[in-house]
């Protein structure tokens, strides 16, 4: 990655570098470009330095060099975001990367991880009894950045959000104090880091509640295909059949390429195509009762329902999204599948500009819509689905062409909208307003409590909210 845009140098980095344990990386070292790179590719900023924790001795750390020398701070976790807040132009980054440890408690049914572990590590450790805690879809997304965001993914419906399954954070706060947020320990701050993004503090571990899914872990899953001449017709009967699924099914839907490789068939590949991507978490004698509807709908294209480990499930799609491509994601919130933008889906799902670009309806109902809209953070909580127009690409060539689809996608779509936006789908461009609108009723107490725990804003580098003033 190469830019004009020259680093600060002003700095004193080497007394950090005297104090943490980790290490820290400047602009001068051969690893400099490594250091500074996150998920999206097209995001390239040069921080002042990167400094990579070992513990939470060296998280308080940082934040206290920051705030005594007016740094600008960057967290990152996993550094999955699309905006690409985990690094910043001039800033001290507080990189938890090299903090990935995970530790279960079968018997109560937690797990413990650390704040920059990816869903990965957390899938491979509650996987080897049998359990699983709700995330998303990859298993290389960061657990901090998914989980203060809300955390929309494969077990929403029978188990709820992230959110919902998080039971205690261990948080280093803005003016380097250390405290436990949980329903008895600063209950408000652990209401807001259920959705209020990283506004807070800098999270270092989180504990979450699992559950015991499927056979021993193993639940049925994969994609069902069908032609793009068939979106409305999958489209209709998906928003009518999903509300009276049992909860123990969910599948997000949406339009992509077919990839070209296993295990498609090469007869597929390159084909646009409406994907409907399903997960049974019931038990197995009962999964044909619950999937005949599922698999014999229409006439796709592919049924790949299959067993399979859930961390299998969660890192299906890894190899096609490795770090570095370009990304450009739109988002919103949807109460309702509307015929008018069934209309629109069909349009531009033959109009997907590139073979890694896609559209995805993420279903936020059953357990996640039992959750009242003030009991946490995360505010839609009425049924329907986070939404998200995702352009990437491997070349850069291709990164206007790929912001042109989403945003033309998003712009013609919106109105058919909730209003507000999943902020962990939301890019750094988005403004107040739309960060406003994604926490409805809850957004100013979300701004008291910012107030109370970060009263200067030293964690702005996020889908920001302010603090309160007096």
């Amino acid at each position: 990655m190469t830019t004009e845009v020259e680093p600060r140098t002003d700095l004193p980095v080497s007394e950090l570098s005297d104090t943490i344990r980790g290490g820290v990386t400047l602009p001068t070292s051969p690893h400099y470009d490594v250091a500074r790179a996150v998920y999206n590719g097209s995001v390239d900023r040069r921080p002042a330095a990167v400094a990579h924790c070992a513990d939470v001795a060296d998280v308080i750390a940082c934040v206290s060099f920051a705030r005594e020398h007016d740094a600008t701070v960057a967290v990152r976790g996993g550094g999955h975001h699309g905006a690409g807040f985990g690094v910043w132009d001039d800033a001290l980054v507080i990189d938890l990367g090299r903090m990935r440890s995970t530790t279960v408690s079968p018997a109560n049914h937690t797990v413990r991880a650390d704040g920059g572990c990816q869903w990965g590590d957390v899938d491979h450790a509650t996987g080897a009894f049998g359990m699983a805690t709700p995330s998303g879809i990859l298993s290389t997304t960061g657990v901090g950045g998914l989980t203060l965001g809300g955390g929309v993914g494969y077990l929403a419906r029978g188990f709820g959000l992230t959110v919902d399954n998080l039971r205690s954070a261990d948080v280093v706060l803005a003016d380097g104090s250390f405290v436990t947020a949980n329903a008895d320990s600063h209950p408000d701050l652990y209401w807001a880091l259920r959705g209020g993004g990283g506004n807070f503090g800098i999270v270092t571990s989180f504990t979450f509640d699992c559950h015991e899914i499927g056979e021993n872990g193993t639940v049925i899953a994969g994609p069902v295909l069908y032609d793009i001449d068939d979106t409305e017709d999958v489209f209709r009967w998906y928003r009518d059949l999903l509300p009276g699924l049992p909860e123990e099914l969910n599948g997000w839907i949406g339009t992509i390429i077919i990839p070209s490789g296993a295990p498609f068939p090469e007869e597929l590949w390159g084909r646009n195509a409406c994907a409907i991507v399903w997960c049974y978490t019931g038990p197995h004698d009962k999964a044909d009762d619950v999937l005949t509807a599922v698999r014999e709908f229409g006439s796709p294209l592919l049924v790949g329902l299959q067993p399979m480990p859930y961390p299998a499930l969660q890192s299906a799609f890894d190899a096609l999204y490795p770090k570095g491509d370009q990304w450009y994601w739109k988002a919103d919130f949807f109460e309702e599948i509307t015929d008018e933008a069934i209309a629109l889906h069909v349009r531009y799902g033959n109009e997907i500009p590139t073979a890694q670009s896609t559209m995805h309806l993420y279903p936020i109902s059953g357990a996640a819509a039992r959750v009242a809209e003030d009991e946490t953070a995360f505010a839609y909580r009425g049924g329907g689905w986070a939404g998200v127009m995702a352009g990437v690409d491997r070349d850069p060539a291709n990164l206007p062409k790929i912001r042109d689809w989403s945003r033309r996608y998003w712009a013609d779509l919106h109105p058919t909208s909730a209003g507000g936006a999943y902020v962990n789908m939301m890019m750094e461009d988005e403004g107040a307003e739309r960060v406003r609108a994604s926490y409805r009723g809850n957004f100013e107490r979300l701004s008291e409590i910012k107030r109370r725990y970060d009263p200067t804003n030293l964690f702005h580098l996020n889908q920001n909210i302010p603090p309160a003033t007096e």
